[in-house]
């Protein structure tokens, strides 16, 4: 078997972009040749799916490969997964690039460090006692999926009477030369360990030279009855906690997809992305969080502080409008699934430095791709 593939990049330049295709018939091996560079590039094939990525192609430009049924070559830039006790190391290149925590030590499961592109973590390191002003909120402990209303229950901060979001198993752990995975099936509870929901958590690390790209979607499933997601600003469906240096009350620089800047213009703000930027020694840095066209109320309502922190809630409306009868919560009844997709993208320099708004347009309107 043997197939042409043409990818269009359309009415904007594609860097750093993660591409797929379906591919026809039961292939258990597969081989990709870059055409203009007769070369074969990394690929991996999953499900009838197949993925790699463009490092660069030019606006109206195209790009041809070519697909065979062979053994392709072992290269040795992947995205390794080593399961330890409590932690999943997610390797890129053999270096660290992030740390799944999911041990039973921990009230919630989160990523950290999160390790951007000039060898730095961009979210706050962890410590055990608070001690402000650096470390304020305990329970920002790096990228995390919590909210602080479910059914009433606490499940975003660490005070009294708090829930717990209890990891069950690993749906998936997988390493490869693109991308690794890591799919966990998380349980909520209350601070007497009643079930409220089931939780699957999906995070996919993509294989990159210059940027760091994890595509992040949380499945929430209402296994134990119809779940409320009250009204507050207490939570993030994601919610990152940047490093102290990248502060918007120190040198960072908060942004958002219409232009805003810092809190007073993107707190309570609704926005397709928001970014957080800033000087890592000496080396300017950002993360940008991507929302989806599919997520409830998008574009997102964005919790997102000059103290580092920066989170998409799409429920507080009261909060965001400063108006008691604006209730934001959502209802889900039960034996239904509720779905929240997003984009992680990390990179040097800030938001307009970084073409966030491009990386944005590839995450949502990918490069076209014809199979001949």
């Amino acid at each position: 078997m043997e197939k042409r593939i043409v990818v269009k990049a359309g009415f904007r330049q594609r860097r750093f972009c993660p591409v797929s295709c379906a591919i026809e018939g039961n292939l258990e091996k597969v081989k990709l040749l870059d055409l203009e560079e007769n070369k074969e590039i990394p690929c991996q094939l999953e499900g009838g799916k197949l993925s790699w990525i463009i490092e660069n192609l030019p606006e109206g430009k195209e790009k041809a490969y070519l697909v065979s049924e062979q053994e392709g070559e072992e290269f040795p830039s992947r995205i390794e997964l080593e399961k330890k006790e409590g932690t999943v190391e997610v390797k890129m290149a053999g270096a660290l690039f992030t740390t799944y925590h999911f041990g039973k030590d921990w009230v919630r499961p989160f990523l950290n460090p999160v390790i951007g592109p000039t060898g730095k973590s961009l979210v706050r390191e962890l410590f055990d006692k608070p001690q402000p002003p650096d470390h304020d909120h305990i329970h920002h402990r790096g990228i995390l999926a919590v909210y602080g209303d479910i059914n009433g229950v606490n499940d975003w901060d660490e005070e009294k009477g708090h829930g717990f979001i209890r990891h069950n198993s690993f749906k998936e752990l997988s390493s490869g030369s693109v991308y690794g995975k890591i799919i966990a099936e998380n349980f909520w509870v209350s601070k007497e360990e009643k079930k409220l929901l089931t939780e699957i958590r999906a995070m996919k690390f993509y294989n990159l030279s210059e940027v760091r790209i994890i595509d992040f979607e949380v499945t929430f499933k209402m296994t134990e009855g119809k779940v409320v997601f009250g009204d507050t600003k207490e939570g993030g469906i994601i919610s990152v906690r940047m490093a102290t240096p990248l502060r918007g009350d120190r040198n960072g620089r908060i942004e958002n997809g219409y232009g805003g800047i810092n809190e007073a213009e993107t707190w309570g703000k609704r926005a397709p992305w928001c970014d957080y930027s800033g000087p890592l020694d000496s080396e300017k840095v950002g993360l940008a969080v991507l929302d989806n066209p599919n997520n409830f109320r998008y574009p997102a309502y964005w919790h997102v502080r000059n103290y580092g922190l920066m989170a998409a809630n799409p429920f507080a409306l009261s909060h965001y409008y400063n108006d008691k009868t604006r209730n934001g919560s959502h209802t889900v009844e039960a034996n239904k699934e509720f779905k929240f997709s997003y984009r992680i993208y990390i990179h040097r320099g800030d938001a307009k430095e970084a073409k966030i708004a491009d990386a944005f347009n590839n995450y949502i309107n990918p490069a076209e791709v014809e199979i001949k």
